[in-house]
């Protein structure tokens, strides 16, 4: 994780687009299976949003479609067995 330094400066941008990817890999026998979800979100009011939650919600998304797709491929193959 990136450490925040010190300064002087503060920014007077706004964030405009936020973007999110997950990835997942997994070895069943002798098979990899990798998952993988990006989503991009728009933000129309940058003054009255809290960036922090709009991260944390939007990795909370894209990570519970690769988990979904993770629990769905561990499914179908303890079906086959």
């Amino acid at each position: 994780m990136a450490t925040r330094k010190k300064t002087e400066y503060v920014s007077k941008a706004h964030s405009t687009k936020i973007t999110a990817s997950s990835r997942c890999a997994v070895k069943i026998k002798d098979n990899y299976y990798t998952i993988e979800a990006s989503e991009e979100r728009s933000i129309t009011d940058s003054e009255n949003v809290d960036i922090n939650k709009e991260w944390a919600l939007l990795f909370d998304s894209v990570n519970q479609v690769v988990d979904l797709q993770i629990e769905d491929i561990i499914k179908e193959f303890a079906k086959k067995r």
